[in-house]
């Protein structure tokens, strides 16, 4: 016999005294072997070691088990947790993952979904360019299940897993403004995002319903904690400091309250500070971090399980999956009584 790393499927059938077709059969689960046979050459296949060539395996089934996932980065704990959720799902079902990003230029982005041609069974993308004319189109080729994540795609050409962005939002305002605050400056994410579009809307919305005739204050940022540093000194030369700030990130809210601390302000006995997202550290800082809580792994995994159900389905219509309901987090920089 050979040695383990170069055993055949011809040699799971000799070992079996089985034919070469029922040991593929067997192997891979279909109806047509009986009970007994079945259980005799995979428990052959795993005496010997034997594992399945992947390429012969996808000729023979043209697919590749391998689900392609394309992000704007893979820094930061939102892609790691991100990631993290769909790693979960796609080990549990037996998949490989091809992990792609590009960094936030299009053409880039445009070349990475490119290279997936022919390499996987179907995509999870985080894209901002999904909604510009033809970017999808011109990218993905047409049959190729994917699957996006918070986006607006033209006319519904893909299965889209947003985050309620916009009502979490306003939800965060109807927490500060109950709380007793009246000032309250907006950290707001990179231009062309749709988290941070729909984040603003949010507080413009709420801004305008909970305190009617208040200007809205609206400080840039990147969605990384250099920007909400800048954030925060620049709120603190303000001729008048806000009495909260709501960051459209969590990672923006700690580099926020860094500057805070540096400059000695108190949170939240001068002003409370708030974030978004909910990523591990907003537990661990001091004081710990007022969020809106999404389950980011979450959100990679029922990305993975949808596309999932769609290469099954086929050509099938599957329904619109419904939006991930971001939950208050009340902690202590931003507690339920103004301090």
């Amino acid at each position: 016999m050979r040695r383990s790393g170069t055993i055949t499927i011809r040699d799971v059938a000799r070992e079996a005294s089985v034919s070469v077709a029922t040991v593929s059969r067997a192997l891979n689960g279909q109806a047509n072997v009986a009970a007994g046979v079945r259980k005799l050459v995979l428990e052959t296949a795993q005496r010997l070691r034997y594992q399945p060539h992947a390429a012969a395996r996808s000729l023979s089934s043209r697919t590749t088990q391998t689900i392609g996932v394309v992000l704007p980065d893979l820094y930061g704990e939102f892609f790691s947790e991100l990631i993290r959720g769909i790693d979960g799902v796609a080990r549990a079902r037996g998949k490989h993952l091809l992990v792609s990003s590009y960094h936030g230029a299009q053409e880039a982005q445009g070349a990475a979904l490119r290279a997936m041609r022919g390499r996987v069974d179907g995509l999870v993308v985080l894209s901002p360019y999904a909604d510009q004319p033809g970017f999808l189109t011109d990218n993905l080729p047409a049959g190729l299940p994917v699957v996006m994540i918070n986006t607006r795609v033209p006319d519904g050409a893909y299965p889209v897993l947003n985050i309620d962005n916009h009502g979490g939002a306003v939800t965060m305002m109807r927490h500060l403004v109950a709380a007793g605050h009246r000032r309250i400056a907006f950290i707001a994410g990179p231009q062309g995002n749709f988290d941070a579009a729909e984040r603003l809307r949010g507080y413009r919305d709420a801004l305008a319903e909970l305190l009617p005739g208040s200007q809205a204050w609206v400080v840039p940022g990147n969605f990384d904690e250099a920007s909400g540093m800048e954030a925060g000194t620049a709120l603190l030369a303000a001729a008048q400091r806000p009495d909260a700030v709501f960051a459209a990130n969590d990672m923006m809210a700690l580099g926020c309250l860094f500057a805070f601390n540096q400059a000695g302000v108190q949170v939240p006995g001068d002003i409370a500070l708030a974030g978004f997202d909910d990523v591990p550290v907003a537990r661990f800082v001091h004081p710990t971090l007022t969020t809106m809580r999404i389950s980011i792994a979450e959100l990679g995994a029922n990305a993975l399980q949808r596309l999932l159900q769609d290469i099954d389905a086929k050509d099938q219509l599957m329904p619109a999956p419904e939006p991930l309901i971001p939950e208050l987090i009340v902690r202590h920089s931003a507690p339920a009584v103004k301090q």
